[in-house]
C-alpha cells in the first residue's frame, strides 16, 4: 500500500536533488567539501524565522475570527491581508 503523504515527500525531495545538481553541478553523495554543520544551522536559523512568521499570521487570524462576527468580512479581511 502506498502513502500519497509520503510519496509526495520523497518526490519533492527528488525534484529538490535534481535542482540542486543542476545549480551545483554535483550531487550531495559526490560533495566533500562543505560545511554541512553551517549549512544546516543557517537551515535552522531560517526555519525558526518561517516558525516565527507563522505564529503571528496565527495569531492575527485569531484576532481577525474574534473580531468579525460573520464569515463574509471575515473572509475579506483575509483576502486583503494575504495579498
Amino acid at each position: 500500500m502506498t502513502d500519497p503523504v509520503v510519496e509526495s515527500v520523497v518526490n519533492k525531495y527528488t525534484e529538490r536533488s535534481l535542482v540542486g545538481q543542476k545549480k551545483y553541478n554535483t550531487t550531495l553523495h559526490q560533495n566533500n567539501h562543505d560545511n554541512y554543520l553551517k549549512h544546516l544551522q543557517e537551515e535552522l536559523m531560517d526555519a525558526s524565522l518561517y516558525i516565527e512568521k507563522l505564529l503571528h499570521l496565527g495569531q492575527e487570524i485569531t484576532r481577525m475570527v474574534n473580531l468579525y462576527e460573520d464569515d463574509a468580512h471575515l473572509g475579506e479581511a483575509i483576502r486583503k491581508m494575504i495579498r
